[in-house]
C-alpha cells in the first residue's frame, strides 16, 4: 500500500516550473539579487529531482522476477521522517502530527505514534545545518504568513514551494477541505471495495464528513461511527467549498512568499525567520 514516487516528483517539476516563470520575471525587472535566489532554488530543486529519480529507480523491483529488485520496506520498517515523508506526499498541504498519525494508522500497514514525531522537527534542521541539501528532502515547519516564523506544530515537505508552505488566515481551511479530497482519493486507490475499509479509515472520514458542508447524505437517521461514508459525496463537498476559499488563500500565501524570498536566507525560507527577528521582518516590505 506504500504510495510510488510519481507524487513527490511531479511536486518537483511543478514547483522548478514556477521558479523559472519567476526567474524570467525576475530578469524582466533586472532583479539580480531575486534572481540570484531563484537560480540557487532552482539548482536544489533540480537535486533533489534527480535524488528522489535515482531513488525510485533503484528500488524499483524486476517485474519479471522480484528477486532481481529491491522491494520497498514495508511501513512498519521505514523511519518515522519516511513515513511522515509518506502521509505529507498523500495530503500535499501542511499537517499537524496528530493527523499524521491519523492517515498513516488508516491508510498505511503499522501505527505512526505521535510521540515518534516530537523531536523530528528539530533533527531536520540540525542535519540540514550540518551539510545544507545532502538529503533529497526534509521535514521543514510551515510558515507564517505574518512573522514568517515556524508555525506550531505543521510539518510541510522541503521540495514543496514556498508558497504551499506558508500558512495564512485561510489556510487551515483550505488544508483540511484539501486532505478531505486527497484521502478519499487515496482510499478509493488503496481500497476499491468501500465495505474493506478498515475503522480507522472510516472514522477519520467521518470526521471530515461531519465537518464539511453537505458532505453526509441528507437522511432522517444519519449513519453510525462504523458506517462507511459516501466517498463521493465527501470529495465533492469538499471541492465546492474550496472554490470559494482559494483563491484567497493562493493570494495571501504568494504575497508572502515573494516577502519572503526577499528577506531571508535559504535556513529562514526553510525552517523560518529566528524568533527575535520576526517583529522586525513584519514590518518590512
Amino acid at each position: 500500500m506504500v504510495l510510488r514516487m510519481q507524487e513527490p516528483l511531479d511536486a518537483l517539476e511543478k514547483h522548478m516550473q514556477q521558479l523559472q516563470q519567476a526567474m524570467r520575471h525576475a530578469q524582466m525587472q533586472r532583479d539580480q539579487g531575486q534572481l540570484k535566489v531563484l537560480r540557487a532554488e532552482l539548482r536544489r530543486a533540480q537535486r533533489s529531482y534527480d535524488a528522489l529519480f535515482d531513488q525510485d529507480g533503484d528500488t524499483e523491483p524486476d517485474a519479471e522476477n522480484p528477486a532481481h529488485g529491491h522491494t520497498r520496506p514495508s511501513a512498519a520498517q521505514m523511519p518515522a521522517r519516511e513515513q511522515v515523508h509518506q502521509v505529507l506526499t498523500l495530503l500535499t498541504v501542511p499537517a499537524a502530527p496528530k493527523l499524521i498519525s491519523q492517515v498513516h494508522e488508516a491508510l498505511f500497514a503499522g501505527s505512526l505514534p505521535t510521540t515518534r514525531l516530537a523531536t523530528l522537527r528539530r533533527d531536520e534542521e540540525r542535519s540540514w545545518r550540518s551539510a545544507p541539501g545532502a538529503r533529497p528532502y526534509y521535514l521543514c515547519p510551515a510558515l507564517t504568513s505574518d512573522h514568517l516564523s515556524p508555525a506550531r506544530a505543521l510539518l510541510t515537505n522541503s521540495v514543496w514551494s514556498l508558497e504551499d508552505r506558508i500558512v495564512g488566515p485561510l489556510s487551515a481551511r483550505v488544508h483540511f477541505l484539501t486532505s478531505a479530497v486527497k484521502i478519499t482519493e487515496a482510499i478509493e486507490r488503496l481500497t476499491p471495495d468501500p465495505q474493506a475499509m478498515t475503522l480507522g479509515a472510516r472514522q477519520l472520514l467521518r470526521h471530515y464528513a461531519l465537518n464539511i458542508p453537505g458532505a453526509l447524505p441528507p437522511v432522517h437517521h444519519p449513519p453510525g461511527p462504523s458506517a462507511a461514508p459516501d466517498l463521493e459525496l465527501l470529495r465533492e463537498a469538499a471541492r465546492q467549498e474550496l472554490t470559494v476559499h482559494t483563491d484567497d488563500d493562493t493570494s495571501h500565501r504568494r504575497d508572502a512568499a515573494q516577502r519572503a524570498r526577499r528577506q531571508l536566507d535559504e535556513a529562514g525560507r526553510l525552517f523560518g525567520a529566528p524568533f527575535q527577528a520576526t517583529r522586525r521582518l513584519r514590518s518590512v516590505t
